[in-house]
């Protein structure tokens, strides 16, 4: 089984180091960690370091070992979803899978069709949630790079997003459309990829002129029309396998 990873603000150099407070507490009266055994610290950002525990104290503090530090190059090439706001919990529920996944970003879309509205502070309470769900399941999946949750933006605001992309696409349930499949799709060896998944009422025509106008063209995944919790996981694993990051 792979070493637990625990989150710190930086990484620390080979020598003893003591995790503490919030981190410190998960992983002693959590996952009851003991000397001898292994485990990973993480900025989140691609730092990391292998460690072993030398000993537990109190219920929130442990010294360990750091035996060897790793920098993750940056992915390439990089995917980012744009997801429309889901109903309910499966916003966090999509954030979550996706960052299992291996998403490298994460942009909350106010589309038009979404039911869900992120207003005042409610939207600040919603965005918090997301940006927390992506650290755990960053943490849980052995990530050393979490994604990065963005702001939630408006259509004007993803296209301008869309003129950085050297490719973007839009899921569309369309099966005939002439982009035609997103396992046929040109793409590029490094660069930036983004993914536009739609409301489950789906990416209104004024919104898919306004992304095709900004270079996203639209592509089906499958036979099938995937939810809007699942279609963003679904994409991005297809291009982690085509591209490459998953060999």
């Amino acid at each position: 089984m792979t070493a637990p990873v625990f989150v710190v603000e930086a990484v620390p150099g080979p020598g003893s180091f003591l995790l503490d407070g919030p981190e410190g507490r998960h992983a002693v009266s959590v996952k009851r960690m003991r000397a001898g055994e292994e485990l990973v610290l993480t900025d989140g950002r691609g730092a990391s370091a292998a460690c072993v525990v030398l000993a537990a104290e109190g219920k929130d503090q442990l010294t360990v070992q750091v035996s060897a530090t790793e920098a993750e190059p940056e992915p390439a090439p990089r995917i980012t979803v744009v997801q429309a706001l889901p109903k309910g919990d499966r916003g966090e529920l999509a954030v979550e899978i996706m960052t299992e996944t291996g998403v490298d970003a994460i942009v909350p879309w106010a589309a038009s069709r979404c039911i869900t509205q992120w207003k005042g502070e409610r939207g600040l309470k919603a965005l918090a949630k997301w940006r927390a769900t992506a650290r755990e399941a960053g943490k849980q999946s052995r990530r050393t790079r979490f994604p990065e949750v963005a702001d939630a933006m408006t259509t004007k605001q993803v296209a301008a997003l869309l003129a950085d992309a050297d490719f973007a696409a839009v899921l569309h349930e369309d099966r005939d459309h002439p982009s035609g499949a997103l396992a046929d799709a040109p793409l590029p060896a490094e660069g930036e990829i983004v993914l536009i998944v739609g409301p489950e009422g789906g990416v209104s025509p004024e919104e898919l002129t306004v992304f095709e106008a900004a270079g996203a063209k639209p592509y089906r995944l499958g036979r099938s029309v995937l939810r809007t919790s699942t279609a963003g996981t679904a994409a991005t694993a297809l291009l982690l396998g085509r591209t490459g990051r998953w060999s």
